[in-house]
């Protein structure tokens, strides 16, 4: 359930789709593709090429990430890992004594990474949810309650790092959250894409649309998995 939810994470659902309201509303000629239709094609190839690059991206990045710890950590009997200094002995056999260096550049480059998007996707999804203004591209004067959202996120965020709070431990289980989170939003995302009075002509192709509804019934079936064997 961590391993999925790692990957199919609730708050990247939120985070993209407003980013794509987002860029519309930014480009004059740019339009919802209901009422102008004939953008579709170009606008489908941009997303579509974004999304393979991120995943391919991503998926380097994790393997990578598994062959350096199977080579190093897991070769010499290190099964687990309780603190950011036993993560960082991984990249010892190739940086050496600056292994702790490239670790925290590492660290604080994921975090400037992470940070606007974690944020930015729980203030997108309160606004939403209670009708703020949001964007973004919007002044803070104009959305207040949005940028205040963000603020909090933001803080909260850097005080979990003065409490007891085990680092390790909390990215598991934030992990776990979100592979059981994720399940009843990509319930609700596989209805609305299939839905034609809400996506026009654009409903999902029957390819896509069981691949998706796969996808929702293996992260169930994971979730279910777990309570069942807690």
């Amino acid at each position: 359930v961590a391993l999925v939810g790692t990957t199919i994470s609730p708050y990247l659902f939120f985070w993209q789709a407003e980013e794509e309201v987002e860029d519309v509303k930014e480009r004059p000629k740019a339009k919802p593709l209901l009422r102008a239709p004939e953008q579709a094609a170009p606008e489908f190839h941009r997303i579509r090429m974004d999304t393979y690059i991120g995943m391919a991206f991503s998926n380097l990045v994790a393997l990578f990430i598994i062959i350096t710890t199977a080579a190093t950590l897991n070769a010499n009997g290190i099964t687990e890992i309780q603190t950011s200094a036993q993560a960082a002995e991984a990249l010892r056999p190739i940086a050496g004594p600056f292994a702790f260096f490239v670790f925290a550049l590492g660290i604080i480059g994921t975090g400037l990474l992470a940070l606007p998007v974690l944020a930015g996707s729980s203030a997108y999804a309160l606004g939403e949810t209670f009708g703020w203004h949001v964007g973004l591209s919007r002044k803070a004067g104009r959305a207040k309650a949005f940028y205040a959202a963000i603020a909090v996120a933001t803080l909260v965020g850097v005080a979990l790092n003065f409490g007891a709070i085990d680092p390790i431990k909390a990215l598991f289980w934030s992990a776990v959250i979100n592979g059981v989170v994720a399940v009843p939003v990509m319930v609700f995302m596989m209805h609305l894409s299939s839905h034609r009075a809400a996506m026009g002509d654009f409903q999902l192709p029957l390819g896509l649309k069981t691949v998706g509804w796969l996808a929702t019934a293996s992260m169930a079936a994971a979730a279910i998995g777990l309570f069942a064997t807690w």
